[in-house]
């Protein structure tokens, strides 16, 4: 997403994160309800109601910026929510392509397509985690890896605006197509961050490996036994 859309929702929730933060309200309460929301979103898509999908998921994207704001403006920022938020993001992505996944299962389109349907979903997930997991994990090394083109914002309007608007679409078309752009776009953001990863620590400083003194599982024998 453009860096300047993503100021715009900054300045917008901006008024709101300072009532907050005066209200005393702390950023982990802001993520859990944006996390009790977007699982709403997901129950909303498995009964098929898509529009409120559509909208509770938007929804709980301007909570995921709003608790950023809170947490910053307030100087909360903590170790521990970080983990927390991004911990609860993956519960949030999990319930909503678990919950079209049940849906495409249950006659959201028709019969013949539903286990391709039930399978890209799946697919989807998975790469919307392995985004999430890359980049963690280039961090834990130190480094840094924000690339791709489907991070959390661009996956959550490239699903949530569609739905509002439109619904899944006739048999569940819309919703159908929406999720193979997913799958594959997820995909393509995963292998952009493992080609970036690679450049990237191949020309970092390179930590030298301890030698062993003794094979793996061996405890080493003391002098003049």
């Amino acid at each position: 997403m453009p860096q300047p859309v993503k100021d715009g929702f900054v300045r917008l929730v901006g008024p709101i994160a300072r009532a907050l933060v005066r209200s005393g309200v702390k950023p982990n309460v802001v993520t859990t309800v944006g996390t009790l929301v977007v699982l709403g979103a997901a129950a909303a898509f498995w009964r098929g109601a898509p529009h409120w999908g559509g909208a509770l998921l938007l929804a709980s994207g301007l909570l995921d910026i709003l608790d950023g704001q809170v947490a910053r403006q307030g100087g909360l920022t903590t170790t521990f929510g970080a983990f927390y938020d991004s911990t609860l993001d993956r519960v949030g992505e999990s319930a909503i392509f678990g919950g079209i996944a049940l849906w495409f299962q249950h006659g959201g389109v028709p019969a013949e397509r539903a286990p391709l349907a039930v399978g890209l979903s799946i697919a989807a997930l998975v790469s919307s985690l392995l985004v999430s997991y890359t980049r963690a994990r280039a961090e834990g090394l130190g480094l840094e890896a924000k690339v791709g083109i489907a991070q959390r914002a661009e996956r959550f309007v490239l699903l949530g605006v569609p739905t509002l608007f439109f619904g899944a679409g006739r048999d569940g078309a819309l919703l159908f197509w929406i999720v193979v752009v997913l799958a594959v776009a997820t995909t393509i953001t995963v292998l952009q961050r493992v080609v970036h990863v690679a450049r990237v620590s191949a020309t970092a400083t390179r930590v030298p490996t301890p030698r062993r003194d003794t094979l793996p599982g061996r405890a080493p024998q003391r002098k003049g036994s």
